[in-house]
């Protein structure tokens, strides 16, 4: 009786989701049902990467050489092999280089967004609740970062942090220095959005009712406060998952990125635009779609988003 009762108790819980007005809204609307299911074919592809590619691109055992260079869906004029996107000057698979450099630009950027919104809404909520000082002291180090653009931001943080690595550990650590760069770039958005909304929240009747009762300022913070305002955290997040990934490619593009050893989008796309004006465009222009497909429909992923959350548009 009792597992009947929690299966008709989930299947509610699930009418209800699918008749909420999120669900209405995104049922209703081309441009996220199309995003979302490009955002989705592209991460399950690059997670799977290693099912679905047709080989090995990083492993030099399967390279030949001697299909370097191979257009599009033609066969090779020494082999005969023949590869759906082509090849490039060392025999590579365009697409299965594609899904696993995908693979690493979806980590960086994933693992770049959760760094930046984990210190901006730790700061946001410190700033907006405790105020005086200590907002003062925060919010002008966000406003001077804010003079910066964000990918010179992530340069200079990049490149001081190679600095300080010692030469035989570079490439080992490369991945994670451009993480930490990116997501230190990224905080400010963040903590602006969240300040603002805990400056609304602290005021309201439920947290005077935690102080009343003698709640701590972290329990107030972290379990009252914090759960009010992630709704815009959530949007901030989704078009900073873009912009992250574009910043990645951009550094990888300019050769401070990942290692060659690991190439991302940026990397291909970087290695593909050395061959363009020799006629193999396919090195580069495959990498490029893929990276403005990827970052436009998670860009209109997180355009859809805001305005779905927004109560002024209900």
């Amino acid at each position: 009786m009792s597992e009947l009762q929690n299966t008709l108790s989930f299947g509610n819980r699930l009418k209800r989701a699918w008749n909420s007005d999120l669900c209405w809204r995104f049922r209703h609307s081309p441009v996220a049902i199309i995003s979302f299911a490009v955002t989705l074919l592209l991460v399950l592809s690059a997670v799977f990467a290693p099912i679905v590619a047709p080989y090995n691109p990083f492993d030099p055992g399967s390279l030949n050489l001697m299909n370097g260079f191979t257009p599009p869906s033609t066969p090779n004029a020494f082999t005969g092999d023949q590869f759906l996107l082509g090849t490039d000057d060392q025999g590579r698979d365009i697409l299965s280089t594609i899904l696993y450099g995908m693979r690493i630009s979806l980590f960086v950027g994933f693992a770049a967004v959760t760094l930046g919104m984990f210190i901006g809404v730790t700061l946001g909520l410190i700033a907006g609740y405790f105020g005086g000082i200590i907002d003062a002291i925060i919010m002008r180090i966000a406003d001077i970062q804010l003079t910066f653009p964000s990918i010179l931001v992530a340069l200079l943080i990049f490149g001081v942090a190679k600095g300080f690595t010692p030469v035989e550990y570079r490439d080992e650590v490369a991945l994670w220095v451009l993480i930490i760069a990116i997501g230190l770039s990224d905080w400010v958005q963040f903590a602006r959005v969240v300040r603002g909304a805990t400056l609304v929240e602290k005021n309201k009747e439920y947290v005077q009712a935690a102080r009343l009762i003698g709640r701590s300022s972290g329990s107030i913070i972290f379990g009252h406060i914090l759960r009010n305002v992630m709704s815009p955290v959530l949007v901030i997040a989704t078009i900073s998952l873009a912009l992250a990934i574009i910043a990645e490619a951009t550094l990888s593009f300019l050769g401070v990125g990942v290692p060659p050893t690991q190439p991302s989008l940026g990397t291909l796309i970087r290695i593909g635009q050395g061959f363009l004006f020799s006629g193999e465009w396919w090195i580069l222009l495959f990498p490029a779609v893929t990276l403005l497909s990827l970052a436009l429909a998670v860009n209109l992923m997180g355009d859809w988003l805001r305005d779905a959350l927004n109560p002024k548009l209900k």
